[in-house]
């Protein structure tokens, strides 16, 4: 086969670098392994497709948690807003929710993959698993197939994303190609992934959101980084946009702390005066049956076993040392970390192409002629919020206008 360009991979990046080229003009072939497009797209914002941002596109360089000037050039080339409006212009009416986060209005991803498929209407697809790149001389000529089968171009765009979610295809192929092309990859972790905790009580705790609470992470004592939002307990840890983000500074292999404030709109102030409320509304109950008010039912024995306090202690003779031990707890509820969670259930990928190896104007590699990157493959990530859709449009965008 014969084609001006070959994308492989049919994500996000790859769809529309695919699109992008064929609307040039060119000839293009989408290899896509899987025997649909767009797999790993399907699940994102479970399964609502948090698409990009609405804030000020200055705004997300704060938002790119690596090599975040590599991406100006393909940020401002291809914005949010443009984003926004290519999706409205296939028909995908859109809805901006809390944090400026973009979503469609139908709260289906399928709707945004619908968009771009018929946006690569003349790009053709074909369902085969790319084995190798062809390079002749520092210039790329093709890519062989797992039939043996070879596809000569003059351009190859690599979209293959990373290691996350392995099962929607994502098993680091594109990391080979890559390597064997001279290119270095950075140490792959997973970004963007709940946290393992140590102790009994997230088994306790399973399945219990927490909205509007603070988190804090903390390293030998010192603050590392703050968030504030949802979170969600897991069976062994904590999970939630909140904790996603936060697990960006988390490195394997070294001790950190997690505080947890239930309570960051009071002041320890307010806090007191609303205990000692309940404590006098409650007076003649146990102290289990005291805080009904302050916290969810779930979290009640957790917080009554971390306080010391006897659970059948009437609360009219707690004593002033112990309500002072609960208003600590609800403000810095801490836990150890044990790890970050496995890559495989990791939102995406952190690390990857060494972006002193790729032109950020064009997504070209500097080591082979003729060869882009695309996406999560690239050593670049965000935190939660529309950052890393935006960087797979964008960078996918680049790649397509200059191969």
């Amino acid at each position: 086969m014969i084609a001006d360009v070959l994308v492989i991979g049919g994500g996000p990046a790859g769809l529309m670098a695919a699109g992008t080229a064929a609307e040039s003009g060119k000839n293009v072939i989408l290899a896509e392994k899987n025997s649909s497009l767009g797999k790993k797209l399907l699940i994102t914002g479970k399964g609502r497709c948090n698409v990009t941002n609405d804030a000020d596109i200055s705004e997300f360089f704060d938002n790119i948690v690596n090599n975040s000037r590599f991406l100006y050039s393909a940020f401002y080339g291809f914005t949010n807003k443009d984003v926004m409006n290519f999706f409205e212009s296939y028909n995908v009416p859109l809805k901006v929710e809390r944090g400026k986060r973009v979503f469609p209005k139908s709260d289906r991803s399928y709707d945004i993959l619908c968009a771009l498929k018929k946006y690569c209407e003349k790009v053709s697809v074909i369902n085969k698993k790319v084995v190798g790149l062809l390079i002749d001389n520092g210039e790329i000529i093709g890519a062989e197939l797992e039939n043996k089968e070879k596809i000569y171009c003059k351009s190859v765009v690599v979209a293959t994303g990373g290691l996350s979610y392995p099962k929607t295809g994502s098993t680091g192929d594109g990391y080979r190609f890559a390597k064997n092309a001279g290119h270095t990859i950075t140490d792959l972790s997973g970004a963007l992934v709940p946290l393992v905790l140590e102790g009994k009580y997230p088994k306790m705790l399973e399945g219990l959101s927490l909205k509007n609470v603070k988190v804090t992470l903390y390293q030998n004592d010192k603050e590392i980084y703050s968030d504030f939002g949802e979170m969600l307990f897991t069976k062994d840890g904590v999970s939630g946009p909140v904790i996603l983000s936060l697990s960006s500074y988390v490195s394997d292999g070294r001790e950190y702390k997690l505080s947890i404030d239930l309570k960051p709109a009071l002041s320890e102030k307010t806090l007191e005066q609303r205990i000692i409320s309940d404590f006098n509304k409650y007076i003649n109950k146990n102290f289990i049956n005291s805080l009904s008010d302050l916290c969810p039912k779930k979290l009640i024995p957790v917080i009554v076993e971390m306080s010391g306090i006897s659970p059948y202690k009437k609360v009219n003779v707690i004593t002033k040392e112990e309500r002072k031990t609960l208003e600590r707890l609800f403000k810095n509820m801490e836990f150890k970390i044990i790890r970050k969670g496995d890559i495989e259930d990791a939102i995406i990928t952190a690390g990857g192409v060494n972006v002193k190896e790729i032109n950020p104007k064009t997504m070209e590699s500097k080591l082979v002629k003729g060869l882009h990157f695309a996406g999560e493959i690239i050593d670049v990530h965000g935190y939660t919020g529309g950052y890393n859709l935006q960087i797979a449009f964008s960078t996918g965008h680049c790649a397509g206008e200059n191969c």
